[in-house]
Formats: C-alpha cells, structure tokens, sequence
C-alpha cells in the first residue's frame, strides 16, 4: 500500500510539474502578445469569452487568467464590465485540460519528453528552448498521468482504501472534497483530471450497478468549480474595489452554477446522466465532457445576466463615500501585496503606479510655480506633504520591480522593466526639482527678492514650455506612442534655446541695475532646475525604446 501511495503522490506531483511548467513556458513564450490580445478582445462581453476560453486553454491555466485579469482591473485599462466575459470564457476554457486527460496520450509522453530535453539541451535560440519546455512540460504532465494510473489499478485491490474513497458517493461530501482540493491546488483543471483518472480506474464505484459512481463525479466536479476561485480571490485581497468585484463575479459565477446545477441534478439526474454517457464513450470522457458541458451551461445562463451581477457586485463590495481610496494615506494603488505576482500583469501595474507618481509630480510642478510666479503659497505645504507621498511610490515601486524579477517574465517585458527603473528615478528627480522651485519660492518671499518684470515674464514661458514637454512625455511614456518623438526633440531644442537666452538676458539686466545680485542666483537656480526638468522628461518619453536616449 505504501509503495501505490507513493507512486500516486509522485504521478501527482509530476502531473503539477508539467501543467505550470508548460504553463509558465507558454506565458514566456507568447510574452506581452497574449496580454495585449486579451485587453483588445473586451470590448465586446461575446468576443470576451471566446478570448477568455481560447486565452485559458492556451496557457492551460484559468487561475494565470483570472489573475491577470484581477491585475488588468486593478491598473484601470479593464472595466469590471468588460472583464465579466473573460471570467465566464475562462472557466470554460480550463475544461481543455480534463479533455487532454481523456486521451489515450500516455503511451507517447516519454518520446515527447524526450523531444523537449534534446531540444532543451542542444538548442541556443531563446524562443525554440521555450517551445521546448513547453513540449517538456507536455510530456512531464502525461507521465504523471502514466503513474497514477497504474498505482490507481493496484488501489482498486486495497479495501481500506476504496473504502476511502465510497465516501465520496455521498453528495455532499463529493462536493466538498472537490472544493477543499481544488483550494489546495488551486487549479480546477488538475482536480478534474485527477477525477478523470479515478473514474477511467473504477475507484468511485456506484453501490447499486457496480460500476462508476457518475453523480458523485458530477458532485465533485461542482465543488472544484467553486474551489477554481481561490486564486482569483487571493489576488484581489490587496487590490482595489474594482478588483475585488471581479472575484466576486468569479465566485458568483461558480456558485450560481453550482445552485442550478445542484437542483438540477435533484430533479433530473437520471436524464443528464445518460445525456453524458451517450456522447461520451468512457467513463474518462463522460467526467471531462460533463466538465465542459457545465461550465458551457454556466455560461449561457448568467451572460445575458452579467449587467445585474456587475450590479451585485458594486452593492456587496460598495465604494466608500467620496474617493475610493483616502488620497492622505500613502499606499500603492495598483501593485498588489498578495504575493501572487502574475508575470503577464508586472508591466501593467508598475507602468500605471508610475503613471499616478507623475500625475502627482505634475501637481507639485503647478503648485510651485505657481507660487514662484503668481505669489501663491497657500498650498506650499500640500507640496511638501505630497513630496513625501512621491519619494514613499518612488521606493514601493523599485521594490516590487526588484521582487518581480525573481519570476519569470517574457525577455520583453524583462526589456521594458529595465526601462522602467530609470523612469521611476527621473520621474522622482522631477518631484525633487519641484520642491527646489518651492524653496526658491518661499526664499523670494521671505528675503523679499523681486525679480524684474522681463525676467517673470521669461519664467512663465519657460515653465508653461516644460510643463508641455512633461505631458507629453508621460502621454508616450504610458500609451508607448513613438509618433510623437519629434515633438519632444523640438520642445527640448527650444528650452535649451531658452535656457541660453534667459541667461544672457539676466545678465544684461543686472548689468542696467535691473535686477539683484540675490535674484540673479535664485532665477538662474530656477532657469538651470527647468531645463534639468525637461531632460529628464525627455528619459521618460524615449525609455519605450531599448535604446534610451539619455540627457
């Protein structure tokens, strides 16, 4: 008996090995395609879902999906709305693995992990060794399959355990079981396959016919429909509202399905027996077709409803009054704390949590200004306060940057992050430089300096000049806009130009008597601290190549 338990418990984990092996290497693999292609699909709730199912049973993984689609949520390039049909198309698309595990594939996985170590071993080019192991992985996943199968036949003959598992015959505890294992795995598909496999071996025995226990699978197969959601639900813990009514849509759909269903089953479960096993052929094929036809039947019936559990959602998981977040509280807004970093979502998130930290640097630039050449300082403190703010997203970004490159992001992404360190710095030097134009705001005040009507007059053009440059070097930094390069290169031509005439003008003035010797170092601080502004604005703008151009 020991011997059959560790033989399954290794086929088990060997089968886990290749899903998130193949998995992981598909994700690598496609890199940011898949991503882009699943933001463009959502337009429509209907194409959703046929993105969402063939997204899934690509990568082989509904929770991979789900959490991306929790983390698109959260970084605000999804709408709840738009993300419901992925939800729906994912569970279906998960089935694809249980399918897989019907087939009689077993026979050839050591020639296809043979296929992928060779090619593994022996070839240089990064995409082909990726392509490898996703073949390795293919194959890893069906020997596992190979041993649990064989040591499930020797089962068959140990009464203790079969005793074990007629537990299951019980509804109830069928359902159960299903949730609590596909919680521990966190993967649906894996659960479904491993009762794929116990049906195809006779393990969950009906104690009337003898044969296998088919409502006992259709139980279980509820119960890990409902344990399909701890990922989403982990991944939303830390989120916002936003993301965290996506989860809830997850975990309505499943137990909607699971009532309907369930009711179902009380009523009629005779008919939609035999429905199964007349397309099915096997006990193997009737669990993964009864799988998808759930999962199918989930579907048609809650789409057409998917307005009135967005609507659920937003009441049970309702916003605070005012602003969703307290703006006082320093917290990142889009990078989760969970731990359960999706490498397909890392770029997204840190590229909008670096979006709010500019959005945030633009305002102090304005409030600063402002107060250097209207003589407003009623906000002087808000500056400072928000500084900190900046310099507190500045240090979570950069950590959760270097904690994410501990997983295995596609090589462009790796790119694209490497870029985004530096932006995170310039961004931040942006802030500093705003906060040096307050205290040169406040020392006019105090010291009483006045600069000379033509010298205001070429700070306000300056500053209006940078400001333009700042924007729009942001605007191409998030939407990866390389058509509007040129303009940033005229901006910075024409504020260097500036930069040179405001100089030369200042001196002229001090030498009519014009302007303050004090004054001449506090405006050429400020003329100097703008065009450092505009450098590295350009930095931000040309970080989307990987060839940055650096000031």
């Amino acid at each position: 008996m020991y011997v059959l338990i560790t033989q399954l418990l290794s086929g088990l984990a060997l089968f886990l090995f290749g899903m998130k092996y193949m998995s992981d290497s598909l994700q690598q693999a496609a890199g940011g395609r898949l991503r882009t292609i699943l933001d463009r699909c959502t337009r429509n709730k209907y194409i959703a879902v046929v993105c969402g199912a063939l997204f899934t049973a690509f990568i082989q993984s509904s929770g991979a999906t789900t959490v991306m689609e929790v983390g698109f949520v959260n970084a605000g390039i999804m709408t709840l709305e738009q993300s419901v049909g992925i939800t729906f198309g994912a569970n279906i698309g998960t089935t694809i693995t249980s399918q897989l595990v019907s087939l009689k594939l077993t026979a050839v996985a050591p020639f296809i992990i043979f296929i992928g170590a060779a090619i593994l071993s022996f070839c240089k080019k990064p995409m082909l060794k990726k392509i490898a192991a996703v073949i390795f992985g293919f194959g890893s996943l069906f020997l596992g399959i190979n041993f649990m199968t064989e040591a499930l036949h020797g089962i068959k003959e140990i009464p203790e355990l079969m005793n074990v598992f007629g537990y299951l015959t019980n509804p109830i505890i069928s359902v159960l079981v299903g949730l609590i294992f596909t919680s521990i795995l966190q993967s649906s598909s894996v659960t479904v396959s491993v009762l794929v496999l116990l049906a195809g071996s006779n393990i969950i025995i009906d104690p009337v016919t003898g044969g296998t226990d088919y409502l006992a699978c259709l139980y279980f197969i509820l119960g890990a429909n409902i344990g399909s959601c701890m990922p989403a639900v982990m991944a939303a813990m830390n989120a916002n509202r936003k993301a965290k009514r996506t989860a809830f849509i997850h975990v309505m759909f499943n137990v909607v399905g699971l009532v309907v269903i369930g009711a179902i089953l009380i009523f009629a479960s005779e008919p939609i027996v035999n429905l199964i096993n007349s397309i099915s052929g096997t006990d193997k094929r009737f669990v993964a077709n009864a799988d998808t036809i759930f999962k199918v039947f989930q579907c048609i019936i809650l789409l057409p409803c998917s307005n009135l559990l967005v609507k659920l959602s937003k009441k049970v998981i309702h916003s605070r009054s005012g602003e969703e977040q307290d703006e006082d509280e320093m917290v990142l807004k889009y990078i989760g704390k969970s731990g359960l970093t999706n490498p397909t979502t890392v770029v997204v998130e840190v590229v909008q949590e670096i979006q709010r930290m500019a959005d945030m640097v633009k305002i102090n630039l304005e409030e600063s200004s402002k107060a250097l050449i209207d003589k407003e300082f009623s906000t002087y403190k808000e500056v400072y306060a928000r500084e900190k703010y900046i310099d507190f997203l500045s240090h979570g970004i950069t950590e959760y940057m270097v904690d994410a490159n501990r997983y295995g992001l596609p090589l462009k992404d790796k790119e694209r992050l490497g870029g985004l360190f530096h932006v995170v710095i310039d961004v931040e030097r942006i802030g500093d430089h705003a906060v040096n134009i307050m205290d040169d705001a406040l020392k006019e005040k105090n010291q009483k300096i006045e600069f000379s009507k033509e010298g205001r007059d070429e700070m306000l053009t300056m500053y209006e000049k940078v400001m333009e440059i700042y924007e729009k070097a942001v605007e191409i930094f998030v939407n990866e806009d390389k058509s509007k390069f040129d303009e940033v290169d005229r901006l910075e031509d024409v504020i260097d130009q500036m930069k040179i005439d405001c100089q030369e003008g200042h001196v002229k003035r001090m030498a009519g008597g014009k302007c303050s010797i004090e004054s001449g170092l506090v405006f050429t601080d400020l003329v100097i601290g703008y065009e450092r502004i505009a450098d590295h604005a350009v930095n931000i703008a040309f970080s989307i190549l990987s060839e940055k151009k650096i000031n």
